[in-house]
């Protein structure tokens, strides 16, 4: 099984960045698809960001962080990012790390396995 421990949010203004990480223990991570899911107060999870496994990955965003935010995998280190950009207050969320072998990538129910989640909060 994979464990996953997600890092680096914290308190930001808007316009400016962050890097999240998602490190995952075990030995099969490169063969885990993986995503960037976020839950803001009130709202229902949403879809961020997904990586397939193959070393030429192929990505894909939802429309509110397309062209803001990069998602990029390093299977040597276990490890997942997201780079955020361009900050905007409506991105303060919880944002968590997915892993699975999965048909529907936008759907949470589709991961095996998930991190605790770590706290973004962008200030206007």
């Amino acid at each position: 099984q994979v464990q996953l421990v997600e890092s680096g949010g914290e308190l930001v203004q808007a316009g400016g960045s962050l890097r999240l990480t998602c490190a995952a223990s075990g030995r099969t991570f490169s063969s885990y698809q993986m995503a960037w899911f976020r839950q803001a107060p009130g709202k229902e999870q949403e879809f961020v960001a997904f990586i397939n496994w193959w070393s030429d990955a192929n990505t894909y965003y939802a429309d509110a962080v397309k062209g803001r935010f990069t998602i990029s995998r390093d299977n040597a280190k276990s490890a997942v990012y997201l780079q955020m950009n361009s900050l905007k207050p409506e991105d303060t969320a919880v944002y968590s790390c997915a892993a699975g072998r999965v048909t529907d990538y936008e759907l949470p129910g589709a991961y095996d396995y998930w991190g605790q989640g770590t706290q973004v909060t962008v200030s206007s």
